[in-house]
């Protein structure tokens, strides 16, 4: 079964080697405020020509999984870790295995979460029903 908690974002889908900020928060749907911020967090880390910041495709790709990340729950904590195991060197290897158990474990936990959730509805909609009989 394919999960979509590993975001997938084809690098070669463009030629451009580099882009600013402004190409990169289009084409990525996030305002450039977001991208500097990834960037003071650590997450990503852009060259600079003087004050303008250009983006390799390494940042636009994770910039994309930054984004899927957070789309899946994980802190930015997380995601971070899950990058820097990419530079490991074996070709991501250890990342794509790291990510999923840890997506598989936020499975179970929003599993979880979902049954209790329908325990509550299920006692709420109880209780509801004995209030109204009472008023009969």
């Amino acid at each position: 079964m394919a999960s979509n908690c590993v975001p997938i974002v084809d690098i070669a889908s463009t030629d451009a080697e580099s882009f600013g900020i402004g190409e990169l928060s289009k084409e990525l749907g996030v305002t450039p405020r977001a991208l500097r911020f990834y960037e003071e967090e650590g997450l990503i880390a852009p060259t600079r020509d003087g004050a303008t910041r250009i983006y390799s495709r390494r940042d636009r790709f994770r910039v994309a999984w930054i984004l899927r990340g957070k789309n899946m729950g994980f802190s930015l904590d997380e995601i971070g870790e899950l990058l820097d195991l990419y530079d490991v060197g074996d070709g991501g290897t250890t990342q794509r295995a790291v990510a999923a158990l840890r997506c598989r474990a936020k499975v179970d936990n929003l599993r979880r979460q979902v049954a209790d959730l329908q325990s509550m509805i299920d006692h709420l909609g109880r209780f509801a029903d004995g209030l109204e009989a009472q008023r009969g």
